[in-house]
């Protein structure tokens, strides 16, 4: 029955001290969290640590949540900034070691045949690994966008950026993707 809250009753109840209220939104938003967190710091090891930090810092500031935009808007923005804070105590050069080659998946909408599942996960990992070889911005502007949905408004209030700007750095950062994709990844 608490599953079925909305996120605004849960972080009213968390508010007023159930900490179970703030485990559901957790256990809701755990996944999303370390998704965009391993785009930023791009290690699986570092993305667990970045999240959990995350959760940490929201539950402390949780009080200060006004609810002027969206617990997701607000939260992510609290992703970001604990992802860059990791990645300005990491050495510059630090490659990661964690091979994850795992393709984005895609839901199957049809009957189709290996050859074109095969193709798609192709493709897929073709994306995933350029995204991959962007930087820590570019691939966090694309993952707001693209993956995760969020409006250039919230993307605005989760970066921290001006419109003009949000919008600059995603058609830069779709440039740069496209750049880093190939013709033969899409044959």
């Amino acid at each position: 029955m608490a599953e079925t809250l909305t996120d605004e009753v849960l972080i009213q109840q968390a508010q007023a001290g159930q900490q179970t209220a703030f485990a559901i939104l957790v256990r809701r938003y755990e996944q999303y969290a370390f998704t965009l967190a391993l785009r930023f710091v791009k290690n699986r090891e570092d993305a667990h640590e970045v999240a959990q930090d995350s959760f940490l810092r929201a539950f402390r500031y949780l009080p200060d949540f006004r609810g002027d935009a969206k617990f997701t808007t607000w939260f992510y923005k609290i992703i970001y900034s604990t992802s860059l804070n990791f990645l300005r105590k990491q050495k510059p050069d630090i490659q990661s070691l964690d091979d994850d080659n795992r393709p984005v998946k895609i839901p199957n909408t049809g009957e189709k045949n290996a050859a074109h599942l095969l193709e798609e996960e192709e493709r897929n990992a073709a994306i995933k690994q350029a995204i991959d070889q962007l930087s820590h911005d570019d691939s966090g502007i694309i993952t707001l966008f693209y993956l995760y949905e969020n409006s250039l408004e919230e993307i605005c209030q989760i970066m921290g950026l001006t419109m003009s700007n949000a919008k600059t750095k995603l058609c830069r950062a779709r440039q740069r993707l496209k750049g880093a994709l190939t013709v033969d990844d899409f044959r």
